[in-house]
């Protein structure tokens, strides 16, 4: 799933390590999950992961979420238009060497 503006609604594990949080938030500029969220599914099932850009660009590259990957709103943007829905995510550790080629299956458009 990929939405524009998402709307939020922070996870019961979040809420409870951080009660101040809201149930729901409509989306817009103020909206933690910024302006693209690419939701990301495993056989059929919501991960509750997602990619999605951010009002606080001091926090990408941080563990500071319920394991989602953070991005500047205009990358995300650029990333949700060139995205097909169903394609495979592959998350590196930090300290993963950098790829030589990339994965048989990804196919950059830059």
């Amino acid at each position: 799933r990929k939405a524009e503006w998402p709307s939020w609604s922070p996870p019961a594990a979040m809420r409870r390590r951080d009660p101040s949080l809201p149930e729901f938030m409509k989306g817009g500029p103020k909206n933690p999950l910024g302006a693209r969220a690419l939701y990301l599914y495993e056989n059929g099932r919501d991960t509750l992961f997602r990619i999605h850009g951010t009002n606080e660009p001091k926090s990408i590259g941080r563990a500071v979420s319920s394991g989602c990957i953070r991005m500047h709103n205009d990358e995300v943007i650029d990333l949700y238009g060139r995205v097909a829905l169903g394609a495979k995510v592959v998350v590196l550790p930090a300290d993963a060497p950098p790829l030589e080629q990339p994965y048989p299956d990804m196919v950059s458009q830059r």
